[in-house]
C-alpha cells in the first residue's frame, strides 16, 4: 500500500483512524463551509444503496415519498413548546431576502431594507411544516392514514464536527404518518422500528438492540421514542435509527382534526421516524480494519472488482475475452461488478486501493492464469486469497458474497456479546464503564438518578430493551445507585 494510504492503527488512535479512513477511502471531506461536509461520489454511492434498500422497505409498508419546504416560519416552531425547546439552540435562521453591492466596493452586504417580516428557520426536522400541511389534507377518517416520507437535508447548528457522525448539515429520511387511533399510530411506530432493525442486521450486517428511550433521551415533542442501538469497535454506542410515537401533540398544535365514523371531530395521532448519514459512520466503525473499509456485500456499491494483469494491449484483449463474459454473467445474476482495465497504476496499487475501499471480492487474472484456466480470488473480510479454477466461478462468487455478508454480522455480534455485561453496583459500574461496551444495569426510573449517572460517568441510558439480549435474563431488581425498586435492566453506554 502506498505510504500516503496507510492508516493510523485503531489501537493507537481510534478517532484519528476513523477520520483518515473517511478521507482516504474517498467517502467525504471537509467543505469550505464550517461544520458541513462534501460527500464524494464513492461515499454517496454507498448512501444511494442505503436509500434504495430502505425506500423499497418503506414502500412495502404503504409509504409514499413527498417533499416539503426547506424553510419553516419561526411561528410554526413556537406552537409545540417542548419541540421548540429541544431544537432552539441548533437552529439556523434566515433573516433577509436580498443582498446588495457594498457601497464601499467590498463585495456584497445584506440589504438592511430586505429584512423578512417573519424569520425563517432552515429545517432541523419537519414536523411543524408537515403538520401545517396535513391540516389541509385531512378532514375525514377516509383521509387516514397518511404515510409520507421525504429524503432531504436538514440543518442543526454544530461547530464540533466529525464527518458523517456529527455535521451541521446532513442527509436523512424522515417519515411522518397520521392515524385515526392511538393504537394504530403506536403500532406503526413499532413497525418502522422493525424495518430499521431488519435493514441494519440484514443489509448493513450490524447487530442492534431494539428499545425505547428514557424520558430524558426522548425526541422533543414525542410521547415515546423507539430506537435501535449499535456497538462500535471502540465499545461506544451509536444510535442507528429512531421511531417516535408523537401522540396528538402536533395535531393539537396545528389543529388537525378529522370527522370520525361516529360523526365526531377528533385529533389525529402521529408518528415520525428517521435515519441519517450517521449510518455511514456506523458502517465504518462496525466492520472496518487497519487496512481500510470492510463493506458487507449487500450494501457495497461494487461487490466484485475484476483486475486483468497485463503489460501490452494485446495481452489485455486476450484476458478480456475470458473476463468480459464473466462480468456479464455476474451482472445477469444481480451482482454489482467493476472491471478495471486502466493502465494508470500497477496491479499492486489497484489491489491496495480496492482493499482500502472495502470491495468485498477481488478477482485477478494474468497470462499464466489464462493459460491454466484459473483466476485469483481475494475476500476483503478475511484478507485471504486463493487461485481457483474458472469452472463454475459464478456460483462460487454468489456463495462467497453471502458467506462474507454472514461473516461480517457474526464477527460484529461476537464483539458485541463479548463486550456486554451485567453490572450490579454503582462502584463496579464506574470502573466497568471506562472499558466501554454495553452495561446492563438496574435503574429506578427517575430522571434524577439518570442525570447523576450521566454527570459522574458520561454514560447515558441508550435504551430500555424491548427484547432480552442473548445470554442475559430480564428481571426485576434494585437500582444500582439508589437501591430503589427497578422493573428491569437498561442499557448504559458511552455514546457518539
Amino acid at each position: 500500500m502506498a505510504n500516503y494510504q496507510k492508516l493510523t492503527p485503531r489501537a493507537e488512535d481510534y478517532s484519528k483512524w476513523y477520520n483518515e479512513l473517511v478521507v482516504k477511502a474517498d467517502l467525504a471531506e471537509q467543505s469550505a463551509v464550517r461544520g458541513c461536509m462534501v460527500i464524494k461520489p464513492y461515499g454517496y454511492a454507498i448512501w444511494e444503496t442505503i436509500q434504495s434498500e430502505l425506500d423499497r422497505r418503506f414502500k412495502e409498508k404503504g409509504v409514499q415519498n413527498a417533499y416539503f419546504p426547506l424553510l419553516i416560519p419561526k411561528s410554526f416552531l413556537s406552537r409545540e413548546a417542548e419541540h421548540v425547546e429541544g431544537f432552539a439552540k441548533e437552529c439556523a435562521v434566515v433573516t433577509h431576502h436580498r443582498l446588495k453591492n457594498d457601497p464601499n466596493g467590498k463585495g456584497v452586504v445584506v440589504d438592511p431594507d430586505a429584512r423578512l417580516d417573519e424569520e425563517l428557520i432552515i429545517r432541523p426536522t419537519s414536523e411543524t411544516i408537515i403538520w401545517s400541511t396535513y391540516k389541509n389534507w385531512i378532514s375525514s377518517y377516509r383521509d387516514l392514514p397518511i404515510l409520507c416520507n421525504q429524503w432531504c437535508n436538514v440543518m442543526r447548528w454544530e461547530m464540533r464536527t466529525r464527518l458523517f457522525l456529527r455535521t451541521a448539515e446532513f442527509l436523512w429520511q424522515e417519515g411522518h404518518t397520521a392515524h385515526a387511533t392511538k393504537e394504530e399510530a403506536e403500532d406503526y411506530a413499532r413497525t418502522m422500528l422493525d424495518v430499521y432493525a431488519d435493514f441494519a442486521e440484514n443489509i448493513m450486517a450490524i447487530p442492534v438492540v431494539k428499545g425505547v428511550k428514557s424520558p430524558n433521551e426522548r425526541f422533543a415533542g414525542a410521547l415515546n421514542t423507539y430506537c435501535i442501538e449499535a456497538m462500535m469497535q471502540d465499545g461506544k454506542a451509536l444510535q442507528a435509527g429512531t421511531s417516535h410515537f408523537l401522540g396528538q401533540n402536533f395535531a393539537k398544535s396545528f389543529d388537525v382534526q378529522f370527522l370520525s365514523k361516529e360523526n365526531k371531530y377528533e385529533y389525529v395521532w402521529a408518528t415520525s421516524w428517521g435515519v441519517s448519514t450517521r449510518l455511514m459512520g456506523a458502517l465504518i466503525m462496525t466492520h472496518s480494519d487497519d487496512n481500510g473499509l470492510v463493506l458487507p456485500p449487500h450494501l457495497a456499491p461494487i461487490q466484485v472488482v475484476i483486475v486483468p494483469i497485463f503489460k501490452k494491449e494485446e495481452d489485455l484483449q486476450k484476458l478480456m475475452e475470458k473476463l468480459s463474459p464473466l462480468a456479464a454473467s455476474l451482472k445477469a445474476r444481480g451482482i454489482r461488478v467493476k472491471v478495471d482495465t486502466s493502465d494508470k497504476s500497477t496491479p499492486g496499487y489497484k489491489f491496495a486501493d480496492y482493499e482500502l475501499k472495502g470491495i468485498p471480492v477481488r478477482l485477478a487474472m494474468g497470462g499464466r492464469d489464462l493459460e491454466n484456466g484459473t483466476i485469483e480470488i481475494a475476500r476483503r473480510d478475511t484478507l485471504s486469497k486463493e487461485t481457483i479454477s474458472m469452472e463454475g466461478i459464478e456460483e462460487k462468487i454468489v456463495a462467497l458474497l453471502e458467506e462474507i455478508q454472514k461473516n461480517c454480522y457474526t464477527k460484529a455480534m461476537a464483539y458485541r456479546t463479548a463486550n456486554t455485561r451485567e453490572c450490579n453496583s454503582y462502584e463496579e459500574f464506574k470502573e466497568e464503564i471506562k472499558k466501554g461496551g454495553f452495561l446492563l444495569c438496574h435503574w429506578d426510573g427517575t430522571a434524577e438518578t439518570e442525570e447523576r449517572i450521566k454527570e459522574e460517568t458520561k454514560a447515558t441510558i441508550r435504551c430500555i430493551p424491548l427484547d432480552a439480549l442473548p445470554g442475559f435474563k430480564q428481571e426485576e431488581g434494585k437500582c444500582m445507585v439508589t437501591s430503589k425498586p427497578s422493573k428491569g435492566r437498561v442499557v448504559f453506554a458511552i455514546a457518539y
